[in-house]
């Protein structure tokens, strides 16, 4: 019978860490005996890869692990892994920082880490933290307030001489004025959210026309983000990069830079791929941004792990401070890679009192022998349609081969939920290089390898950014997507030896499984001697881009079939199944093709020689009648869970393909759904402030007929 891999729950998915070092080599710094007090016990205030991250380390040194979840997370890979779990209850209750300081103190944790995300930056928080006797494994609540707070951080910044992009960063919000000021400026402006982070609060503003929908669509994120509107206005650089410096400072007052990372490619001003060392960066350059960086840790006392963000000209090669991160980042493994430390023990060493293991010139030396490092995010979302987020179960996941150069950092195993409640990035995958050219080599070849069914992720996208010429040669810029998007939203077309392979996957899955063509695989007799079966590509969220293939299968004898594709005749082709694996292995007369072919209700998923690919099995016309299945052709489909913002359009209204007609709340984020056709609006089916299943139909057109 062909199958899923099935669903196991191993040991957590570790995730390799092998040759990350954890010894005090001599330094300057670390020369001294250190008073320390050990952490014996800690809480982890966090979920998913981080939360193990996290406790792989803490656990690696002998500290006791403490972990939380919330009702959908119940079963998730961090709440497993350790006896000392504790529920919160609602899906919002990472932010509850009373109820968590309340179990650690119950449970005789010494400190709590914070991870990165819900309230690693939140000052009230640490400072909770402190008071409570618990340390806080980050910067002191008045770092964290300073330059949490964008405005001010700005001003800090300006007095320790770091320079900064012009803008507006005052107390008045009345919007008139915001305006009035983003005109001084000049447009195109960037409006941010003061307290924002990870892209959430941050629109572009190009022209004085979209000033007050973006205004308000800003806000209207930042409030649903963090609880706080208040925005500052700043000046928009057409080709800028990027480019973050990791600081490490101790409460001895030694603070180091452990190299840079670019951090250029990005969706939704979120990064989606990071590297250090930064591509074509003139060495002094390189250096004043790690002095700068340093400046702005020691100006504000800083302690710990933190990321000082820059925005980097690409016309002028000027560089401007643009926010603090006072946390450790997602991407801290780039950081590990080219170093070869554990940036979490060195979080732990700075906690417990301890002085940084390495000084700033053991640190180049290190980034100057290991080479290259870069990591990919994987999400699950629809590059295709926006970068819409996605949810729902890994019916199936297998990991490439992992060893020191490759790396994945991930939340889940096979048979988890990526819920709609939480950010959906599924896992990292990091990769080491002695250079950059050898480094994307390794990506792309980690990427064929790592294979994810259920959920729609941003894999094949990102094999194609490695593919892209202007990324091999380094030519990066935070509108790199937007630029290349006609090569990078290429879909990878369909092998007609792979609707092959799909089609006898499919009467064979049948056949054993004892489904009839009542299914909708279709059939025209019980036996396999002669069988059609029909696939659909296209959108899921409506519209009448589908693309049909039939495909007529014969069977020869026992194991071989004459199959037909669109005119294109395959004659005996024998075709071995290993249901262990659910991999089909097909002789064709010019090949041999092996893929592995997984079944989830109607759709299909394919790997096959590197590449990913997604059929339905069609239901045929006459049985959606008998079945009463309702015709979404012409309607446009929730693509998720989620709660609707505004109606953009009314019943009766000709509309465009691309133009907007609803926007939807989903993991935080706001997403315009599109018209995918021109059309006319028929009905509405849903208002402002409705929840929405995924699937359900959001807006439906008028049909027109063909």
């Amino acid at each position: 019978m062909l199958r899923s891999i099935p669903v196991r729950r191993p040991r957590i998915p570790g995730l390799v860490f092998p040759y990350i070092q954890s010894r005090y080599p001599s330094s300057s710094s670390s020369q001294s005996q250190d008073t320390r007090e050990p952490l014996k016990s800690i809480l982890i205030a966090n979920r998913g890869e981080i939360a193990l991250r996290v406790g792989r380390t803490a656990a690696k040194h002998g500290v006791r692990i403490t972990t939380i979840y919330t009702d959908p997370d119940a079963k998730s890979q961090h709440a497993l892994s350790s006896p000392f779990a504790f529920n919160l209850g609602d899906p919002s209750a990472y932010l509850d920082g009373d109820k968590i300081i309340e179990i650690a103190r119950r449970e005789g944790c010494s400190g709590i880490h914070p991870g990165y995300g819900f309230l690693s930056e939140n000052s009230t928080f640490a400072k909770r933290c402190t008071e409570a006797g618990l340390v806080f494994i980050g910067p002191s609540w008045q770092a964290i307030e300073a330059m949490g707070n964008k405005s001010c951080s700005k001003d800090i910044m300006l007095d320790a001489g770091v320079p900064c992009i012009p803008g507006y960063h005052g107390s008045n919000q009345d919007p008139t004025f915001l305006k009035a000021e983003a005109e001084k400026i000049g447009f195109p402006v960037l409006l941010k959210a003061v307290k924002g982070g990870g892209g959430k609060g941050m629109r572009i503003a190009s022209t004085p026309e979209v000033f007050h929908n973006q205004l308000e669509s800003a806000k209207s994120e930042a409030r649903s983000s963090f609880g706080d509107d208040v925005m500052l206005v700043e000046k928009y650089i057409t080709t800028p990069r990027h480019i973050e410096v990791q600081v490490f400072a101790d409460k001895q007052g030694n603070c180091v830079a452990l190299g840079e990372r670019d951090c250029s490619i990005q969706r939704r001003h979120q990064k989606v791929i990071e590297e250090s060392p930064a591509p074509h960066l003139d060495e002094t350059v390189r250096q004043d941004l790690w002095s700068k960086a340093r400046a702005a840790a020691l100006a504000v006392g800083y302690e710990g792990a933190g990321t000082v963000e820059f925005i980097f000209d690409n016309d002028s090669g000027d560089f401007f401070f643009m926010e603090m991160n006072t946390r450790l980042q997602v991407e801290h493994p780039v950081t590990e890679m080219v170093t070869g430390e554990d940036l979490v023990h060195w979080q732990l060493i700075v906690a417990e009192g301890g002085r940084l293991p390495l000084s700033q010139e053991q640190i180049q030396e290190r980034i100057a022998e290991r080479g290259w490092g870069i990591e990919a995010r994987i999400y699950a979302e629809n590059p295709n349609m926006g970068f819409i987020p996605d949810s729902g179960v890994l019916q199936h996941l297998r990991l490439p081969l992992l060893n020191e150069d490759v790396r994945v950092d991930a939340g889940f195993i096979a048979g988890d939920e990526v819920s709609s409640h939480y950010d959906p990035m599924i896992s990292k995958l990091i990769v080491r290089g002695s250079d950059r050219t050898e480094a994307i080599q390794k990506l792309k070849a980690a990427l064929e390898d790592y294979e994810i069914a259920g959920p729609v992720t941003n894999i094949e996208f990102l094999k194609r950014v490695c593919e892209n010429s202007a990324f091999i040669a380094g030519e990066v810029e935070t509108g790199f997507i937007k630029k290349h998007e006609s090569q990078l939203m290429q879909e990878n077309p369909i092998p007609s030896e792979v609707y092959a392979q799909c089609a006898v996957a499919s009467l064979l899955r049948e056949e054993s499984s004892d489904l009839r063509p009542v299914t909708g695989a279709v059939g025209f007799m019980d036996s396999m001697q002669k069988r059609q079966v029909r696939f659909t590509t296209g959108p899921i969220v409506g519209g009448k881009d589908v693309e049909e293939v039939a495909v007529e299968v014969s069977q020869i004898d026992g194991k071989t079939y004459d199959v037909h594709v669109n005119g294109t005749e395959f004659p005996a082709v024998r075709s071995v199944l290993d249901p262990q694996t659910s991999t089909l292995t097909s002789f064709f007369r010019h090949t041999r093709l092996d893929s592995r072919i997984i079944f989830s209700d109607e759709k299909i998923t394919i790997f096959s020689r590197g590449k990913q690919y997604c059929l339905r099995i069609s239901t045929p016309k006459w049985l959606e009648k008998v079945l009463g299945v309702k015709d979404l052709t012409h309607s446009v489909l929730a693509p998720m869970p989620c709660k609707i913002l505004r109606v953009e359009v009314t019943e009766g209204d000709e509309v465009k393909k691309d133009q907007a007609l609803v926007v939807i709340e989903s993991m935080k984020m706001e997403t315009v759904i599109r018209s995918p056709q021109d059309g006319v609006i028929a009905k509405l089916a849903h208002r402002e402030g409705d929840i929405c299943k995924a699937g359900t139909a959001l807006v439906e057109f008028e049909d027109r007929g063909e």
